[in-house]
C-alpha cells in the first residue's frame, strides 16, 4: 500500500508539538510493516534541511485567489529517516526558519495544500491513501472532492488525523474564492458557524476519521 502523509511538521525535520512525533513516527513504522510511504511538508529552514542532500522533483506554479506562486518540490536523497521525505518550497512563503505564528500562517497553509495536490495531479498514478494532520491540511479531502481541477483525485481514500482540535484553522468566507474553482453547491461542507472552519470539513470529507488516541477522541465527543 503507498501512504502519502500531508504534515506541517515531522520529526526530526521540524517539530513544535505532538504532530511531528507522531507523523514521523507513524511513517516509519508503516514502512517497516511494508508500505511504500511518503511524507510531505513545508520546507522550514532548520538543520535538517541544511545538513543533508536534495534533490529537485517538481516544478510548477498556480493561482491563489488574484496570486501567483511558484512552487518546488525536493526529496531528501540519503533516506535518512526510513521513508521518503519531500518538502514543498515557496519562496518566501514556505522557506522560513519558524513552522507557525506568522502574520499570514492562512495563506501559507492554503498555499502548501494547494502546492501538495498540484503535484499529486502530475502523478502517473495514484497512492493508495492520502492521510492528512489537523488543521493545516484538512482542507484536502475537500478539495479532492470539490475542486475541479482536483476531481481526478476523488477516488483516493483520505483519512483525517486530528492532533490538537483547539486549533481549527478558522477563515471569512471570503478567503473561499482563494481555493481553486470549485462546486460552490457544496459550499455546506467548507461551513461551520458561518465562517470556513478547515479542520470541520476534513472531517466531513474524509474517509475516515481518527485522534491520536482514544481516550482524546472520548474527551472530544464530550465536550459541549
Amino acid at each position: 500500500m503507498e501512504i502519502l502523509h500531508v504534515s506541517f511538521e515531522c520529526y526530526p525535520v521540524a517539530k513544535v508539538g505532538g504532530l511531528a512525533d507522531v507523523v514521523g513516527a507513524l511513517s516509519k513504522y508503516q514502512q517497516q510493516l511494508g508500505n511504500y510511504v511518503k511524507v510531505v511538508m513545508p520546507m522550514h529552514r532548520t538543520d535538517f534541511l541544511y545538513n543533508n542532500e536534495w534533490e529537485v522533483v517538481h516544478k510548477s506554479s498556480f493561482k491563489m485567489g488574484i496570486k501567483f506562486f511558484d512552487f518546488t518540490i525536493i526529496k531528501e536523497t540519503g533516506n535518512r529517516l526510513g521513508f521518503d521525505l519531500y518538502c514543498v518550497d515557496i519562496n518566501g512563503l514556505l522557506d522560513r526558519e519558524k513552522v507557525y505564528n506568522y502574520p499570514d500562517d492562512t495563506d501559507r497553509f492554503l498555499a502548501f495544500q494547494i502546492s501538495v495536490l498540484e503535484w499529486l495531479s502530475k502523478w502517473n498514478h495514484h497512492p493508495d491513501v492520502v492521510h492528512v494532520h489537523d488543521h493545516h491540511s484538512a482542507l484536502i479531502p475537500f478539495m479532492m472532492q470539490q475542486c475541479f481541477a482536483y476531481k481526478h483525485l476523488s477516488s483516493i481514500k483520505t483519512v483525517l488525523s486530528i492532533h490538537n482540535a483547539e486549533y481549527q484553522g478558522w477563515m471569512n468566507w471570503q478567503r473561499g474564492g482563494e481555493l481553486p474553482a470549485w462546486d460552490t453547491w457544496n459550499w455546506g461542507l467548507l461551513d461551520w458557524s458561518n465562517t470556513i472552519n478547515s479542520l470541520a470539513a476534513g472531517i466531513k470529507c474524509s474517509r475516515q476519521v481518527n485522534t491520536v488516541s482514544p481516550g482524546y477522541m472520548k474527551e472530544l465527543m464530550e465536550e459541549d
